[in-house]
């Protein structure tokens, strides 16, 4: 991926040179459209990567993990040919030693997961896209602005609340009896002669 980016530099900083002055706004356009787009193809290579490895990772541990369970099978057959009243002792060592091959392949699973998940994050702050924080961040924000519209006596359009904030406000206030609001008359506005 690097020698895909010197060559690019390369490529545009030649034609670059070679336009002269008076091209050195279109080049600069170009260049900076070549370099947008060849960051865009990046981006997507790191991600199609990252999925690629974690199938491949999904794989090979459950197969693994298939080996290791036959591999054991096929020792307590063994062991109890062998050997007849030792056969608990055995099937014993064979789940442990299972059970320690299991837990590493875990181990090994998790970190995994967590650099891919850490890779795509990163990947996705590059790109700009918000993330569930700053999407509810952003929704505390409209729903603190139109409480206050409302507050200073403008007329907000009403929002659907979530079901979920719909039974926390209804949980939180205790059922009171409103008296209705008189009407107000508002006067009219001058009309232009």
């Amino acid at each position: 991926m690097a020698a895909k980016f010197k060559k690019t530099a390369k490529k545009t900083s030649g034609k670059t040179r070679s336009a002269g002055a008076a091209g050195k706004g279109a080049g600069a356009q170009e260049q900076a459209e070549r370099l947008s787009k060849t960051l865009s193809e990046s981006a997507q290579q790191i991600w199609l990567a990252g999925v690629g490895a974690f199938g491949r990772a999904q794989a090979e541990g459950t197969k693994l993990f298939e080996g290791l369970v036959k591999e054991g099978l096929n020792l307590e057959q063994t062991a109890r040919k062998f050997t007849g009243g030792q056969a608990g002792a055995l099937r014993d060592a064979v789940e442990s030693k299972v059970g320690q091959a299991r837990e590493r392949a875990t181990d090994t699973w998790d970190r995994l997961e967590k650099v891919f998940e850490e890779r795509v994050q990163r990947a996705l702050v590059k790109l700009g896209v918000p993330g569930r924080d700053d999407l509810a961040e952003l929704s505390e924000r409209v729903d603190a602005l139109t409480a206050e519209l409302r507050r200073q006596g403008g007329a907000a359009p009403a929002r659907k609340p979530a079901k979920k904030a719909a039974k926390a406000a209804a949980a939180a206030k205790p059922a009171k009896a409103k008296a209705p609001r008189k009407a107000v008359a508002k006067p009219k506005p001058p009309v232009a002669p």
